[in-house]
């Protein structure tokens, strides 16, 4: 079984920037959405502070993300990059799979990719993602680049909201619609 230990605070500060968000848009009555918990059984716990040091994981997570704005059911899955080239062995098959089964029923499914070094997070909906799994499992290239994305995607910067996803989702909606 996969173990965890301190790399699995990777991302904690973004995680921490859409929670906060999630907070934000709950009490404006705009989203209901919550963290999905991975379960884990833990190994080893340092006694003095009670935390856990090592464990292992359970079963495999979906998403981090799951919920509803406005009666529209939502998933995503955040992920950080310090690099200009996002590798896509950080997005599981069983992710996707689970992502393309929530569209299917009508639900938003999307990554929230944040590049760290150049403080800008990308949305990237389910079939976005999708061109560049079908491309790595076809041996093309197994990341991203930079300059291969959208520049319409990129969450705008907003006061008082540290992740706006919002406006995109309108915008995946008003894109299901036409």
């Amino acid at each position: 079984m996969p173990t965890w230990n301190t790399r699995g605070l990777r991302g904690s500060a973004f995680e921490d920037m859409i929670n906060r968000t999630n907070e934000y848009y709950k009490d404006k009555g705009l989203c209901l959405i919550q963290k999905v918990p991975t379960p884990i059984t833990p190994i080893s716990i340092d006694q003095k502070t009670r935390h856990i040091t090592l464990a292992y994981f359970e079963k495999k997570s979906t998403v981090d993300y799951i919920g509803a704005c406005q009666g529209v059911p939502v998933c995503f899955d955040a992920k950080e990059c310090n690099v200009d080239t996002f590798s896509l062995q950080n997005i599981h098959d069983h992710q996707v799979e689970f992502m393309n089964d929530f569209h299917a029923q009508r639900g938003v499914a999307f990554f929230l990719i944040y590049y760290t070094k150049k403080d800008l997070i990308y949305y990237m909906n389910i079939e976005e993602m999708n061109v560049y799994v079908e491309r790595a499992r076809a041996g093309i290239r197994k990341s991203i680049r930079f300059d291969e994305l959208n520049p319409d995607n990129f969450l705008p910067k907003k006061p008082g909201v540290l992740v706006p996803f919002l406006d995109m989702i309108a915008k995946d909606l008003e894109k299901e619609n036409d």
